[in-house]
């Protein structure tokens, strides 16, 4: 079992340069583009993503923005910290790095579990550090164990990660990538049977399963319930909704947020007095800043128009 990632000879290279960040407990990497003069932006992927999901991306924002795009603990080549997988750490890591890389306003744009932090940071994060919040298709309630709202996480990508936790374990200590795919094409859960492939993604390599396993025993959230989160916001938000359905034989969630749960979401942090905007795209797929940019960074680029400077 190898926790470093430093030490695990499965990355490749991409079109940025990658940097690294010392925040303390971790290391965290992160690649950036676009003029130091221009408004700061940082993306925060999704649970399995790295930052070079964003980087088609990256190179359409970088004519209007200065971008930085990293990637999280346990994720990537920032740093991996068994048993210290949550959300206010991965909060408080963000903080630490918009105050000593950034060092400067900033726009956070995160997507799925991403968006979750994205939102985290507009609620929890030090004065003046975020100018707006744009939350991805992020699975507020849904990837809570147990939630005030709609499906928790074990009636939505639940069953994903226990397949992720069980089959290829914390830190690849199990890594019967095999095994996972045979268990998957056979769920019942849809979702589950979303990751299959003859060889191991990309984007999984580099990814901690000590995450997954953090969600789908709740432990990920277990301080940071988000219907108190939502209602500590503090910026204007965009939250964008994608792909959603329920499943007729099982009732769960096929995607990551239900209409009821987006709607609370927005309730909530409307009532911290914040101006929140709202774009239902159900025919995007979930991340849309890696498969359709163009499109993501036209809704961001509109929305982000109308922050105060």
């Amino acid at each position: 079992m190898v926790a470093d990632p430093a030490l695990r000879d499965v990355y490749v290279p991409h079109a940025y340069t990658e940097k690294q960040a010392d925040l303390g407990e971790i290391t965290m990497n992160y690649a950036e583009a676009g003029d130091p003069d221009m408004p700061a932006v940082l993306l925060i992927p999704e649970q399995t993503g790295s930052w070079w999901g964003y980087e088609e991306a990256m190179g359409l924002l970088a004519e209007n923005f200065h971008v930085y795009a990293v990637d999280m603990r346990g994720q990537g080549r920032s740093s991996w910290t068994p048993k210290r997988y949550s959300l206010d750490n991965f909060g408080n890591d963000l903080v630490r790095f918009i105050a000593l890389v950034v060092k400067r306003p900033v726009i956070v744009a995160g997507n799925s579990s991403g968006g979750v932090v994205a939102a985290w940071l507009s609620a929890y994060s030090m004065p003046g550090q975020i100018r707006g919040t744009l939350c991805e298709d992020p699975p507020l309630f849904a990837s809570e164990l147990v939630t005030t709202c709609g499906p928790s996480v074990r009636q939505a990508a639940g069953p994903l990660f226990e397949l992720f936790h069980t089959y290829l374990g914390d830190q690849w200590s199990v890594g019967d990538w095999e095994g996972y795919c045979r268990a998957a094409k056979a769920s019942p859960s849809p979702m589950a049977r979303f990751v299959v492939a003859d060889e191991i993604p990309q984007h999984m390599q580099e990814y901690d399963p000590e995450w997954a396993r953090a969600f789908w025993e709740g432990t990920v959230a277990l301080h940071c319930p988000h219907e108190r989160m939502l209602t500590q916001v503090k910026t204007p938000v965009l939250l964008t909704h994608h792909m959603r359905a329920i499943d007729p034989d099982t009732g769960h969630l096929v995607g990551a947020i239900s209409d009821e749960q987006a709607d609370r979401a927005r309730l909530l942090m409307e009532s911290a007095g914040v101006k929140v905007d709202y774009a239902s795209v159900p025919d995007a797929v979930h991340t849309m800043h890696q498969f359709d940019p163009q499109r993501y960074v036209e809704i961001f680029t509109r929305w982000a128009a109308t922050l105060a400077a």
